[in-house]
């Protein structure tokens, strides 16, 4: 457990809320603190969600601390279960009651002999795992508690459909593009006659979760979501998965190869190749686009790209592979699965950056300076003090990334808008002859912090002034370079000499 300026992935109970109130008629009770409960604000405004988000604050408050929480918190549990009527409420613990070492599996066992419907206890250890692990273990908690109650009760069919079917897991409330990415799925296992089981978490029955061994696979789109379930479901009812994210026009077709493999190994004769060829070509605009004239302006500039794994690994294969953009770096905040995405990345990248620390990165991009960023909001903020343009890739984002249009980046429409964002993001000839014509977009101080918390130099309205006269596209450099420059010699201010002699010392 640490302080930290800014976090990448939150903590646990953020990743286990999220499943809770992606499935319908699941009700989650937090025991918390007042003040950990901003996970229902943000849900509601990111989300633009109309209904209440069905999690309540058992706070932990002085009195709990005097006379202990059981009591507390199975009435909360009880009062839920009688006003909301919810198929399951799931108790949700926090670094608090972790601290506070609590039996919150005894409250319950408790809650459930008064509860109507279920109680389940999310089994997740605060300090030692952060939101995505979180939300990948609940779900299969989750998944696994009712697969194993129906099978107590005869009441689970493990029959395949007739026709080849898909269960698509990993869907979550404060997805990244969740939503547009599970229609652009849903048509695209139509367009393959697939029919599509069932979809979890979002917007799922816990009552249903037992048809889940009737398909014929399951598809995980994203690695940080859903890996854990579709891995039980293998061992468990041998169901195979699809863990290929179908992002880009080569993984796409990957993706959709390796589910032709697999149907046809449980009895079908199908071949996608035509499908696939046509959807190329005629569907997908972004194979034609790389190759246009248009697009001869990136070849060889330099990009950073850094999210969460599933993004950062699509962007930099895309980038690298279908784009003809130099790589520089590639990186990841998921750090307990490092291994899988070097091994996705390193051919692609010159660079592999495996940090959850925002200053390491945003030092990484200020030393590389790259013509583009492609990473989160964090980076999205280090581009704007740089100058260098970013397009947003991977959570954590900004309500302006949970867009009302249809925005998808899986399948062939998503290589459409991941093209789009990326030619979008760089600064191309004429915006470049324009920014040294009119010296930016305005006429605002320039920053003057850098990127590492320790940056304390000042510049005197003398050195600001001449600094706004170099032109746009280099100023971030010269600053750049200047203030190296002025470190090295333990100079606190920049002044016009010192400006003058750090041009003389590149040589510029």
């Amino acid at each position: 457990m640490k302080l930290a300026y800014w976090m990448y992935a939150g903590p646990a109970h953020i990743g286990t809320l999220r499943i809770a109130s992606s499935f319908k008629n699941v009700h989650a009770i937090m025991h918390a603190p007042l003040g950990d409960d901003y996970f229902n604000v943000m849900r509601s405004m990111l989300e633009r969600e109309r209904d209440f988000t069905p999690v309540t604050a058992s706070v932990v408050d002085r009195n709990v601390l005097a006379r202990g929480s059981q009591e507390k918190v199975v009435n909360n549990i009880v009062r839920k279960d009688g006003e909301e009527n919810p198929d399951l409420i799931v108790l949700t613990p926090t670094c608090t009651s972790s601290i506070l070492q609590e039996d919150l599996a005894n409250f319950v066992d408790r809650a459930q002999m008064d509860a109507k419907g279920d109680v389940l206890l999310a089994d997740v250890n605060h300090y030692r795992y952060n939101e995505f692990q979180a939300a990948d273990r609940t779900l299969h908690q989750i998944v696994k508690f009712y697969l194993e109650k129906a099978q107590k009760k005869n009441q689970l069919s493990t029959e395949k459909t007739e026709n080849p079917s898909v269960n698509i897991i990993g869907i979550s409330t404060l997805g990244f593009h969740n939503q547009h990415d599970c229609r652009e799925l849903k048509q695209l296992m139509k367009d393959l006659g697939i029919e599509v089981n069932e979809v979890i978490p979002d917007g799922a029955s816990v009552h249903n979760l037992k048809n889940l061994p009737k398909a014929w696979f399951n598809l995980v789109p994203y690695r940080e979501l859903g890996l854990a379930t579709a891995q039980y479901l293998q061992e468990s009812f041998n169901l195979p998965y699809v863990d290929i994210t179908p992002m880009g026009v080569v993984e796409t077709a990957r993706c959709i190869r390796k589910i032709q493999q697999i149907i046809n190994e449980q009895g079908a004769n199908v071949n996608y190749e035509e499908y696939i060829n046509e959807q190329t070509l005629y569907v997908s605009q972004a194979a034609w686009f790389s190759r246009s004239i248009d697009c001869q302006n990136l070849t060889g500039k330099k990009a950073v790209v850094f999210g969460d794994n599933t993004h950062a690994a699509a962007l930099t294969k895309i980038l690298a592979r279908e784009m003809g953009i130099h790589v520089v770096l590639a990186g990841t905040y998921c750090k307990y699965d490092a291994e899988w995405f070097k091994e996705q990345v390193s051919e692609y990248c010159d660079e592999v950056l495996i940090s959850d620390d925002n200053g390491a990165i945003g030092d990484a991009i200020a030393r590389i300076e790259p013509s583009a960023i492609f990473g989160t909001q964090m980076e999205r903020h280090v581009g704007k003090r740089l100058d260098i343009p970013c397009g947003v890739i991977a959570a954590p984002i900004h309500i302006q990334n949970f867009p009302i249009g249809y925005k998808p980046f899986c399948g062939y429409e998503g290589t459409n808008q991941i093209a789009d964002l990326i030619y979008n993001s760089f600064t191309l000839g004429m915006e470049d002859h324009l920014l040294e014509i009119f010296g930016g977009h305005d006429t605002k101080e320039v920053i003057t912090k850098g990127i590492s918390a320790d940056s304390d130099l000042n510049w005197n309205k003398e050195t600001q002034t001449e600094l706004n006269k170099v032109p746009g596209f280099v100023r971030g450099k010269v600053k750049r370079n200047t203030e190296k420059f002025a470190r090295e010699r333990g100079f606190s201010e920049i002044t016009l000499e010192v400006m003058y002699a750090a041009k003389e010392a590149v040589g510029a």
